[in-house]
């Protein structure tokens, strides 16, 4: 075999979860009350042209969490070895990002190096300029014609991204009315939200198409400090404030909602030992909490080269730490919601005559209490996910997160901010990064409005 599977401990989580949004999922399908909310927020055409923009992160995020290392050349009758480098299904797509290394920083869509320096001309005379760049823009023989080439490449490319995607919804169409699924009325929410997201889908895909043409002969975003292309930075970020803002909830849950619900529920000396936890835990600085939990772990792994086989299985232990430190100091809030909902629920009357029937703890809670808790843990955890890509930028930035051979939003930003005070400046990196940290959580807020808005019976708005 030419490559060997790799499963690194975030992508076994990241799958668990993705196997656990399945059977939600289906249990929903089978519940009309479960799934009518969902179909409220169906409706709603920010929700859904916000939750396009999360299904294209989710699909960037999806291809960089299958990993792979590729065989070495040997002989044959021998043992296959594997490559120590392990590469992802995104690397292998974005081949020519990756390895079109420049030698060091240039601007965006330039054809030369963002710092003149001295080198020899074709008349062998020893001169002082900007270089021409190895790869980008290496097929125009003269500076002059970039210009009328962007915009060609651009008009093309996002040409064909537009067609692609009518095609692609015209089908989904036929499909949709060959399968006798009804079709919306003029007028009506389901019209106006199937309206927006194809228009939303058009602009988007005439976004790619363009942004995919320029990058194949282009560094559309520029080039960092050891020449890689930040498009390419940016979008191997993605999985990991996806990891962060996911995987975490994975430790946070359990915590949040058997504590928050026993407190609620059995109150005593069990409702004060838990408040008391997490009183103390939520007055120690967070940022202090996690950065010495991340140092001890990091001393740890340090001492224990013998553990791992490969890089990058090093640099995700440390990611799949953060999510378990992130998970044990986030959980406090959620809890307190909780237990102030089971306290509203254990007063009511159905659950007063299942105790007086004498049926059980346990049944009251799994049968009454959590189920009527669930669209309070569903919106947490929605509204959550942005404030732990922000924590993951944060955290990173101040030399506590990820590992530094890990690329992310946070990273990026670190290896810029000293970069934003030379002459001239090197702003792309930043803007980047701000860029796509900006669009992933502004989707996420704006589908996590409406999901709120949607589950919560005080409102009516859809």
């Amino acid at each position: 075999m030419n490559f060997l599977p790799v499963i690194l401990w975030s992508d076994a989580l990241v799958f668990l979860l993705v196997a656990a949004a399945g059977v939600m999922a289906w249990h929903v399908r089978r519940h009309e009350h479960l799934l009518l909310p969902w179909r409220r927020v169906a409706q709603s055409g920010m929700a859904m042209v916000s939750l396009l923009v999360l299904s294209l992160f989710l699909l960037v995020g999806g291809l960089d969490t299958l990993h792979y290392r590729v065989a070495l050349p040997h002989s044959n009758g021998s043992e296959a070895v594997y490559s120590p480098e392990v590469l992802s299904v995104l690397d292998k797509l974005a081949g020519p990002l990756r390895q079109h290394a420049e030698k060091t920083y240039s601007a965006p869509l330039a054809l030369a190096l963002y710092a003149k320096e001295s080198f020899t001309d074709a008349q062998g005379r020893l001169v002082r300029d900007y270089p021409r760049l190895q790869y980008g823009g290496a097929h125009l023989a003269d500076a002059s014609q970039r210009d009328g080439d962007v915009i060609h490449r651009a008009l093309a490319g996002a040409l064909a991204g537009v067609l692609v995607c009518a095609l692609l919804l015209a089908a989904l169409h036929l499909v949709a009315r060959g399968l006798g699924l009804g079709i919306p009325q003029s007028g009506t929410k389901e019209f106006a939200a199937r309206r927006a997201v194809s228009i939303a889908a058009l602009l988007l895909a005439a976004l790619i198409g363009a942004t995919f043409n320029l990058a194949s002969v282009y560094h559309v975003l520029g080039t960092d400090k050891v020449g890689q292309d930040v498009l390419y930075l940016s979008l191997k970020s993605i999985r990991t404030g996806l990891v962060i803002g996911t995987v975490t909830t994975l430790v946070t849950l359990p915590l949040a909602l058997f504590l928050g619900v026993a407190a609620g529920y059995f109150r005593g000396w069990v409702d004060d030992l838990i408040q008391y936890v997490y009183t103390v835990l939520s007055s120690i600085p967070s940022v202090l909490l996690i950065a010495a939990a991340v140092l001890m772990m990091q001393v740890t792994i340090d001492t224990h080269p013998d553990w791992f086989d490969t890089a990058a299985s090093r640099a995700d232990l440390r990611l799949v730490a953060l999510c378990l430190i992130l998970g044990m100091t986030s959980w406090t809030g959620l809890c307190r919601l909780l237990r102030g909902e089971t306290l509203k629920l254990r007063e009511m009357e159905y659950i007063q005559a299942a105790q007086s029937f004498g049926v059980s703890s346990l049944r009251i809670l799994s049968r009454h209490i959590i189920p009527n808790v669930m669209h309070i843990i569903l919106i947490a955890v929605v509204m959550d996910f942005s404030s732990l890509v922000l924590a993951e930028a944060v955290l990173s930035y101040v030399g506590v997160g990820v590992d530094p051979s890990m690329i992310s939003f946070g990273t990026m930003i670190n290896g810029a901010r000293l970069e934003m005070g030379r002459e001239p400046m090197v702003w792309w990196a930043l803007a980047a990064a701000f860029g796509f940290m900006l669009v992933l959580v502004l989707a996420a807020n704006l589908f996590a409005d409406v999901v709120r808005d949607a589950f919560d019976p005080r409102l009516n708005r859809m």
